[in-house]
């Protein structure tokens, strides 16, 4: 009878751990592709570089810091529409926290309904952007 009950636990034990394990196989890995409100624009950074990152936009002449995005991993901002400018031209820059070299994009023109998608390199010049 206490061989049924131990193997009795065993199994809900087995049990217990194929339904965590499942739940976490389920979990979304990456930034959410989510609609952000009107007017606004999503900014997803994917960071492969060893170090931190801070995130700064440059909308009509000036430079807003945006956030942080820690060392390989991935954040997403929502940018107000205020940072986009009458343009809606917009540079990113990335400075690592102590590190020298630096990330920086061309001139975006975001509209809206679009989003942006940055991937950061370890090698910062080979670092990648689009605007979908």
């Amino acid at each position: 009878m206490a061989l049924l009950v131990r193997l009795h636990r065993g199994t809900i034990f087995t049990l217990a751990l194929a339904l965590v394990a499942a739940s976490a196989c389920l979990r979304r890995h990456g930034p959410t592709q989510e609609a952000p409100p009107a007017g606004e624009v999503a900014l997803s950074v994917t960071n492969h570089h060893w170090l931190d990152i801070v995130i700064y936009v440059i909308h009509d002449g000036q430079r807003t810091r945006i956030g942080t995005v820690t060392a390989s991993s991935a954040e997403t901002f929502i940018l107000p529409a205020r940072l986009l400018g009458q343009g809606r031209e917009i540079q990113l820059v990335g400075h690592p926290i102590g590190g020298v070299q630096v990330a920086q994009t061309q001139v975006l023109i975001v509209q809206p309904g679009q989003y942006i998608e940055w991937t950061l390199e370890t090698n910062l010049r080979r670092s990648s952007v689009g605007v979908f």
